[in-house]
């Protein structure tokens, strides 16, 4: 899917320029000239915004302090207004680049590109820590679900927290007192023991979906650790 760009600007040739520049750069491309109707092109939401400061109405920084709690998307200034202290406003208050005009397109295509390249990395890694992947079992631990062989496996939420506590510390050993005090809490009116037979159901679920599986290890006297191996 392209990538899609929403360009707001009241100057109908710099938009022209902007917009024909960023379509052969392969972008999807979205105008608009005020803020009202760039606050119709919100949804759905641009992977980036080229906005301009000077314009009727609702100027460019208005808009951005309006939309910034809407959409994480970078948000680049393409001004006349070179002073300073309009540089540094505009970055205070949510903008990620300032450009001033007139400015070079190979330049705004390289800083486009580059917070667009930035955007991806984070969405990419944040997507990466909320899936675990070991062989054939999956975490989603955004979700709370657990998945054997594409299968979803039936996990109460206490034994969903005892999975996501072991795998997200690989090889790390949990005594049971270590892992009744994270899940239940130190307030809790139960014992440890309780620990062992989750464990025990959890082991016979992922059992169930994968009989050659080993993913929690027992140290015996110590506690429990979550294997490294694929299993």
């Amino acid at each position: 899917m392209r990538e899609k760009i929403l360009i707001v600007d009241d100057e109908a040739d710099i938009v022209s320029l902007i917009e024909q520049a960023m379509t052969a750069e392969g972008y999807e491309v979205q105008t608009a000239s005020e803020g009202t109707q760039a606050l119709e092109s919100l949804s759905p939401a641009p992977d980036l915004i080229i906005l301009d400061v000077m314009m009727p109405g609702m100027n460019g920084f208005e808009l951005c302090q309006m939309i910034r709690d809407e959409v994480d998307c970078p948000i680049l200034f393409v001004s006349a207004r070179q002073a300073e202290a309009d540089r540094i406003q505009g970055l205070s208050i949510g903008g990620d680049d300032y450009i001033t005009k007139p400015f070079s397109l190979r330049e705004l295509k390289a800083r486009v590109a580059a917070h667009l390249r930035g955007s991806r990395r984070i969405r990419e890694s944040s997507a990466e820590r909320s899936l675990l992947r070991y062989g054939v079992l999956r975490i989603d631990l955004k979700g709370r679900e657990v998945h054997v062989n594409q299968r979803v496996v039936p996990l109460t939420a206490k034994e969903f927290d005892i999975v996501e506590m072991l795998a997200l510390h690989p090889g790390q050993v949990f005594s049971k007192e270590q892992i009744y005090d994270r899940i239940w809490g130190l307030e809790a009116s139960g014992d440890a023991s309780t620990v062992t037979e989750h464990i025990k159901k959890i082991r016979a679920k992922l059992g169930s979906h994968d009989q050659n599986g080993s993913y929690i290890s027992t140290l015996w006297g110590v506690g429990y650790k979550w294997e490294r191996s694929d299993g």
